[in-house]
């Protein structure tokens, strides 16, 4: 689950991140009382949307070009910024070229910037532990970073029987060419940022930038933190931070239902169980030359109701122009998948080829379910047969 900048600087200050002080608005005249309560002179008008790469952006309906991120030297500038991004659609390199609408602003404090770095903490899955990278390439897409030049991204890994050590953050901060006060300020922003990933189960935080003023103190200039989903049945408190406003419709309907939904920009609708397969899945309708409309990924306890909820889902997608089920029968046994297949097809009138895959717990069932239902249902024996028949079936609808 992703948050807005705003909700993340809050976070974090409580956790003594360094970070400027700030006000969200959502109309241009709370934008301007926000500014009269900040110290001034300079002050930074962000347009809040879930995506980064705000400030190269550009508005849809805007002439003069400029960015979601501005600079204003008056709180009368900061009321005219908020007017021209409130209500206006902001495409960035992350949103694609549909945008998102901007809903709120967020007003900050400036300050005097000497220096731009990057960090980050996330979970590195090849050694199993927390990973704090770090660059002096801040203020740009790390990913262009590490693309180009990946001898400027530094990482240490935290032993989690240890946690964070004032060595990981040294390391980092005499790597960056921090000196003198600068390595005990970065030191604790590390701490206090650490400390924060773990106790709010963070799947990411990322600060880019982190600025080193001109006074040697160390901020979060920006903040971007997402959430395990998985671990938000212990924080009631974030999960009410979420931004339906900023979710594909389709993708809300799938939270609401338990179910894992992506949408993608393909034709093929997809319905597996179990994310490593629904990813397999993806993988071979591109390798038969076929595009996914989504991935879908009904849990290992999926039932005839969830089934009948992902079949709507996908349907709801209007370039949906054939359906694979993929289905490895476990918990989820293949003649209860098969049955759900039956009533969504004729609850919902599936007017889009369907080809179904079945394997595992009482598969021989399962199709004879299927093929006793009278419905048009393109049968599959293994995976490679399966990606062929709806990548064909998809091409002749």
């Amino acid at each position: 689950m992703n948050i807005h900048e705003y909700q993340g600087k809050e976070l974090l200050r409580r956790y003594g991140v360094a970070v400027l002080e700030g006000h969200v608005a959502e109309t241009p005249e709370e934008a301007e009382a926000a500014a009269r309560r900040l110290p001034g002179p300079v002050y930074v008008v962000k347009s809040q949307i879930h995506a980064g790469g705000r400030g190269a952006g550009r508005f849809k309906d805007d002439p003069t070009g400029k960015g979601g991120v501005r600079l204003a030297r008056s709180p009368e500038e900061v009321r005219a910024h908020a007017a021209a991004m409130l209500g206006h659609v902001l495409v960035t390199k992350q949103t694609g070229p549909e945008g998102r609408l901007v809903r709120r602003v967020y007003v900050e404090a400036g300050c005097e910037i000497a220096r731009e770095l990057y960090l980050a903490l996330l979970l590195d899955r090849e050694v199993g532990r927390i990973a704090i990278m770090a660059s002096t390439e801040g203020g740009i897409d790390i990913e262009e970073v590490a693309e180009r030049h990946p001898e400027k991204i530094l990482k240490v890994h935290v032993d989690p029987a240890t946690g964070v050590q004032g060595w990981h953050g040294r390391k980092l901060a005499f790597g960056l060419g921090l000196k003198g006060s600068q390595v005990a300020a970065f030191v604790r922003f590390v701490t206090a940022l650490y400390n924060a990933y773990v106790d709010l189960d963070g799947s990411i935080i990322e600060i880019n930038p982190l600025v080193v003023t001109t006074q040697g103190e160390v901020i979060a200039l920006d903040a971007k933190i997402a959430f395990d989903d998985n671990a938000l049945f212990r924080h009631k408190d974030l999960e009410a931070l979420r931004d339906e406003g900023e979710m594909d419709p389709k993708e809300l309907d799938a939270i609401r239902h338990d179910l894992n939904y992506v949408a993608l920009d393909g034709e093929i609708g997809c319905m597996v169980n179990g994310a490593g397969l629904a990813m397999a899945t993806m993988d071979i309708i591109k390798l038969y030359g076929g595009a996914p409309a989504n991935f879908l990924d009904v849990g290992g306890t999926a039932n005839a109701a969830r089934v009948t909820e992902a079949f709507r889902i996908i349907t709801s997608d209007p370039r949906v122009k054939a359906i694979l089920v993929n289905i490895f029968g476990g918990i989820a046994k293949c003649d209860m998948i098969a049955t759900g297949i039956v009533e969504a097809s004729k609850n919902l009138k599936l007017s889009v080829p369907l080809v179904v895959r079945l394997e595992g717990t009482n598969v021989e069932l399962g199709k004879k379910i299927l093929a006793e239902s009278g419905l048009a249902i393109i049968p599959a024996d293994n995976l490679a047969d399966a990606a062929q028949k709806v990548v064909a079936a998809a091409k002749g609808a």
